[in-house]
């Protein structure tokens, strides 16, 4: 979906984000978006380090029940 956008569409999108947010509020909002884009990343690692972890512990105590 974003592959359509191109440099022009960017343009267009930060002319309107300018436009509604002024350029005060521009900084503020990219740095919000920022910390909230490493934020959700980290946590999505953890999650996935979690998941691949659980299962393997999991299987080793299923192999001793069945022997």
């Amino acid at each position: 979906m974003l592959n359509n956008i191109g440099v022009s569409g960017l343009v267009i999108i930060l002319l309107i984000a300018l436009i509604v947010f002024g350029p005060a509020k521009l900084p503020q909002l990219g740095r919000a978006f920022g910390d909230t884009l490493r934020e959700f990343r980290s946590s999505t690692r953890g999650i996935v380090d979690d998941e691949q972890s659980v299962p393997s512990a999991d299987k080793k105590d299923d192999m001793q029940k069945l022997l």
